[in-house]
This record gives structure tokens, C-alpha cells and sequence, in this order.
């Protein structure tokens, strides 16, 4: 069953932006001071910078592939089910942890209201707020997505009154001395802060839910980049003018001393509940997102079978949903999470690298319906520096998270081996870079399937019948240079049966109606059409000729051809038709993807997914 698409602009924007508000601005700041000084706020800015390649090369696949999973959708069909499995367990694992990490930090500031509560009363303070989600969840997307937008834009509107009232309150002698560690300093602490953009690309995981994802996922994405990134830039600069660097360095609720600094008690209580907001929507968002990648490798029999059943009711995956839950109930309860938070972290930055990796292979590849709505800039460059980025940063996070990502590899590949690899024979894209290279026929076109299908799901394509007529019609991919003559009696034997028209006649009525006026309509397009005798009778047929085929002494070679014969009763149709061709042929590209296409299905696609006005029910 199909999730339903129920998440706006405004939902991708807040699960995005609400996603990184958390620790990485009320709790990570005064650790990063401690290493880099007041240019702290400018190893936030250096950090958004590293991310930019993975969250472009997100925009990008999501557009084109927009199906649940974000990540592990991504990493399986560009390079195959063994790094599938290691991407999506990832990628799961990663999101869980970071969620159930954000509801334990919900306890340090509930501290702040009341300096009494236990461990224990923190413990069951992130288990109620963790069921809580799994409910809201559980009850649709819609209803999530709308609890984050409420959580997110009231989490806003409080920093950015404490951007502009503490603006006023600056000491600027605290900026002196503003990188006192050096350049390098900068850069490490980048590597640092660089997990507060973490959820930056979750909303790719839900991407099968967001209403227009060629616009809303992309827009979305940059929107709440820019958003968050600006506010952890100013909020930072302001508190670093507004608390002393002792107190700062030492601090693991640094925003909390600013506010305090500026409104006494009920400031810090205000800033304690907008870091609970924060932790909150990180949470909210987490189980939404992680939730997926469980289903969408269920779906692709990666695991088993009950994790991709959707709720007939709400839409909504909810055996996916209840186990994330139980994991993060799990690690609350029982796991200290520091550790595993640095794994996590080490897996997020690994499959941000894989990510760029993708969108290389999935572009070299040449996949003709890889058909993105959106196109990460400076390829490949920008990408080819993400991964390099992304590996200095995994060098830098320290043995013992190396060597428990180095076990859950290997854990996951062993999953892979024993269970999935006998139940899965997907090709991917990887495949189709290695038949270009070597020249040999290795693909069987199913991802090339695939991806027309979701790209009429993406762009709501409802077929019409002229969309019926391509599916049906003949396909002639012709070697070699054509004379005219000689290419109608091809049409001619191709339409003969299905018409019930001897060949000799159509060949006769096709040469006679081009004597009247040639049907070349563009250089290398005609379109030659004739009336039959009888009712109900129409057929499209589609050609190419590389080498091009002589209408003309007068006209360049023809090198596409839309044949049409119908019954006079057909006339209106017939102009439809007419008038559906005009627009697909007029697309961008048409002609470069037309003859590069690799197969006479690839052909058919073309026209199936062009852009054109449909005619439902004519």
C-alpha cells in the first residue's frame, strides 16, 4: 500500500529546520568555545559549508527517486543490495540513536527548571515524551508534520527576540582576540559542530509523502539550511558577547546564560523551554524519518516482510514505527549513549559521502528516466569534495567510534550475506557504468522501469489515450541509412495486421499522401499520417533511424518518426494526437535523449513521460 502525500512546503521546511535544532545549538556551543573562541560562530558557517554537497546531492536524488527510505533508497539502486543493506541499517541505526540521544538531552534542561529531578525522573520524562511521538505518528503524517511546524516556528520566533534583544546587550571586548587557537582550530571544531546539520537531509526519508517533491524537498531543504544556518550564526555571536569566556568554555547550556544574563530567571526558564521545544521536534522528527528506512527495505525484501505494512487507516507504517520506538526506548533505558552517539555521528558523515558517491553514479550511468527536478550544481566537482570532506571528518572522530562503525559493518554485511542476498536479484545503476564501459549487454532495464514509474507518481501523470496508444504501439528501431519507400513498407508491414489492411495499400496511401506535401515538420521530425477505410480504427506508430532516413532531397535526414493511420471517424483524435506530439517533440533535450536512447522501450518512455496537456476520459 502507498503512503499518502500529505506533507506542504511548510512541513518539509520544519521537519528539516526542526530536525537540527537541538543539541548542536543548546549544548554543543560552549564545548566548541572551549576549542576555537569567539570564531566559533564561524566554524558553525564552515560546518554548514562541509554539509552543502550531501544536502544538494539529497535535493537532487530526491527529486528524482522521491520514495521512502531517503538514503537507502539512494545507496541501493546506484550501487546494489550489499551497500544497500550497510546504508539503510545505517542510516536507521544513525537516525535513532541522534533521536533518542535529542530525549535525553531534554533532561539536562529540565534540570534547569527543577535542579531536584533524579536520573530516573529524566529517564521516564524521554520514555513518555518517546511514546508520545510514536502515537502522533502512528496517527499520520499530516498530524506530525503539523505538531513540527507548531514546534518549529514558535522555537524561531524565541531566537530570533533573543538575536535582537541581545544584540543591544553586547560586550565587545569579548570578541577580542576572536581566533586565539589559530586557523586550525577552526576547522577542528567545524568537525565538531558539523553533526548540528545533521538532520538537515532527513526529509528525504519521507520524500514518498511530500506533496510536489520536485519543488518542496529541494526548496524545503535550502530554506531551512539557510534559516538554521543564520540562526546558529547569530545566536552563537551574541552569546559569546553576552557570557564570559569562563563561564562559556564550561557551560553545557550556554544560550540559557545569555538569556539569563539578559532577563534573570525567566529568561533562562524561557530559553530551558524552547531547548525542550528543540529536543522535542529532533525526537518528533527522528521516529518520522528513521521509521522508513525499515519499510522501505522491507519493500525491497532486505528484511522481513511486516515492516513495510502500511495502516489501512492512517497511512502509515506502523510496525516500522512501533520498533523504532522500542530501539529508542531501548537505548534510553539501558545504553549510555555518549559512545554510541559518536558512532552514530561517524555512520551520519559515512553516508553523507555515499550520498555524493550516488549521485556520480546514478548521473554517469546515463540512466534515461533518472530525471531529476532539480540539478546539484558544480557536478562533479562539488561532490567529488563532499566525499574528501566527509573522509578527513571520519579520520578525525577517533579510534573507537571507527571500530564500532568498523563492527556494525561487518554485522551488516553478514545480515546482507545470510538473509537478503538469496531473496534479491535488483540491478542497479552501478551496472549500467560497467556495460557502457565494456560494451557488453548486462541490464535488463528494470531500474529504468522503475524509475518511469515513480516519475509518474512524482509528476501525477493520469494516463489518457493517447498515453494508452504509445503503450500499445509499434516500435521500430532501424539500422542503418533509409530510403522513403523502403521505410514505409516497413511501417506498412509493422500496421498491416493490427490494422487489418493489406501492406502493399498503407505503403501506396503513405507515398501518395507525401507526394501531396511532405509530413518533414522539423529538421529530422516527420510525422506522415493518412485515412483509412472503415470506424474505430487508430494506430501510432514510432521509428527511429540513426543514419536518418531521405524524405527529401530539399530536408536534412529524418531521424524520428510518429506515424499515424486512422479511420475518418477518428479525426478529432487524430488532431489530439497531432497536437501531443508538437509539445513532447518541443521539450529540451528531446532530440539528444531520443537518439541516445539504448533500447526501443527507452523510446516508448520518452514519449510516455513527456511533458504535455493530457485529455482524461477523451
Amino acid at each position: 500500500m502507498a503512503l499518502k502525500r500529505e506533507l506542504s512546503l511548510v512541513d518539509v521546511f520544519s521537519i528539516a529546520a526542526g530536525a537540527m535544532i537541538s543539541s548542536g545549538l543548546f549544548i554543543l556551543p560552549g564545548l566548541a568555545f572551549a576549542k576555537a573562541g569567539p570564531a566559533v560562530a564561524l566554524s558553525y558557517l564552515l560546518a554548514g559549508l562541509l554539509v552543502l554537497p550531501a544536502m544538494l546531492a539529497k535535493a537532487e536524488l530526491s527529486t528524482a527517486m522521491p520514495r521512502a527510505g531517503g538514503t537507502y533508497f539512494f545507496i541501493e539502486r546506484s550501487m546494489g543490495a550489499a551497500p544497500g543493506t550497510l546504508g539503510g541499517i545505517a542510516s536507521w541505526f544513525s537516525l535513532s540513536f541522534k533521536s533518542a540521544f535529542a530525549l535525553m538531552g531534554m533532561g539536562i534542561f529540565a534540570s534547569l527548571i527543577n535542579p531536584n529531578i533524579a536520573d530516573a525522573q529524566i529517564k521516564l520524562i524521554a520514555v513518555g515524551c518517546c511514546l508520545f511521538f510514536m502515537i502522533i505518528n502512528l496517527l499520520g503524517v499530516k498530524l506530525a508534520g503539523r505538531f513540527q511546524v507548531g514546534m518549529v516556528l514558535f522555537l524561531i520566533g524565541i531566537l530570533a527576540l533573543y538575536i535582537v534583544r541581545g544584540s543591544f546587550s553586547l560586550d565587545s571586548h569579548r570578541y577580542i582576540a576572536f581566533m586565539p587557537f589559530g586557523v586550525g582550530s577552526l576547522f577542528a571544531t567545524a568537525g565538531l559542530v558539523f553533526v548540528s546539520y545533521g538532520g538537515l537531509t532527513k526529509i528525504a526519508s519521507v520524500a514518498e509523502e511530500v506533496k510536489n517533491p520536485g519543488r518542496n524537498i529541494p526548496l524545503g531543504m535550502f530554506l531551512a539550511f539557510v534559516t538554521v544556518g543564520l540562526l546558529y550564526f547569530l545566536v552563537i555571536l551574541v552569546t559569546v558577547g553576552l557570557v564570559t569566556p569562563e563561564r562559556l568554555s564550561t557551560s553545557r547550556t550556554p544560550i540559557s546564560l545569555g538569556a539569563t544574563r539578559l532577563l534573570g530567571t525567566p529568561g533562562m526558564v524561557i530559553m530551558a523551554v524552547a531547548a525542550l521545544l528543540a529536543f522535542i521536534s529532533t525526537a518528533n522528527a527522528g521516529i518520522m524519518t528513521a521509521s522508513r528506512a525499515p519499510m522501505a527495505m522491507s519493500r525491497d525484501e532486505l528484511l522481513p516482510g511486516f515492516f513495510q505494512r502500511v495502516n489501512s487507516r492512517f497511512g502509515t507504517p506502523h510496525f516500522s514505527i512501533i520498533f523504532t520506538s522500542a530501539f529508542m526506548l531501548a537505548v534510553i533505558l539501558f545504553l549510555d549513549l555518549e559512545d554510541l552517539v559518536k558512532t552514530a555521528s561517524t555512520l551520519m558523515i559515512l553516508l553523507f559521502a555515499f550520498v555524493n558517491l550516488s549521485l556520480i553514479i546514478m548521473r554517469e550511468s546515463r540512466i534515461q528516466n533518472y530525471q531529476p527536478k532539480f540539478r546539484a550544481p558544480l557536478y562533479p566537482w562539488l561532490q567529488i569534495g563532499g566525499i574528501v570532506g566527509c573522509a578527513f571528518l571520519i579520520v578525525e572522530m577517533g579510534n573507537l567510534p571507527l571500530r564500532i562503525t568498523a563492527i556494525f559493518l561487518v554485522c551488516g554485511f553478514l545480515w546482507y550475506w545470510v538473509y537478503a542476498r538469496i531473496r534479491v536479484a535488483r540491478e542497479s545503476a552501478l551496472i549500467h557504468i560497467i556495460e557502457r564501459l565494456t560494451a557488453r549487454e548486462l541490464t535488463s532495464y528494470t531500474l529504468e522501469t522503475e524509475l518511469k514509474h515513480i516519475l509518474r507518481e512524482r509528476d501525477e501523470i493520469i494516463e489518457d489515450r493517447f498515453d494508452h496508444m504509445i503503450k500499445d504501439s509499434q516500435v521500430l528501431d532501424i539500422e542503418g541509412p533509409l530510403g522513403m519507400e523502403e521505410f514505409f513498407q516497413e511501417v506498412a508491414r509493422a500496421l498491416a495486421e493490427k490494422l487489418d489492411v493489406p501492406a502493399e495499400k498503407l505503403s501506396d496511401l503513405f507515398m501518395v499522401r507525401e507526394q501531396q506535401s511532405t509530413t518533414v515538420l522539423a529538421p529530422g521530425l516527420a510525422i506522415p499520417h493518412i485515412i483509412i477505410e472503415g470506424e474505430n480504427k487508430f494506430e501510432i506508430l514510432l521509428a527511429r533511424c540513426k543514419e536518418g532516413i531521405a524524405f527529401t532531397e530539399e530536408h536534412p535526414k529524418v531521424h524520428t518518426v510518429f506515424a499515424l493511420v486512422g479511420s475518418r471517424d477518428e479525426r478529432n483524435f487524430h488532431l489530439r494526437a497531432l497536437a501531443a506530439i508538437a509539445q513532447i517533440v518541443q521539450e529540451a533535450h528531446f532530440n539528444k535523449r531520443w537518439l541516445s536512447a539504448r533500447s526501443p522501450e527507452a523510446l516508448r518512455d520518452i514519449v510516455l513521460l513527456g511533458k504535455r496537456e493530457r485529455h482524461i476520459g477523451i
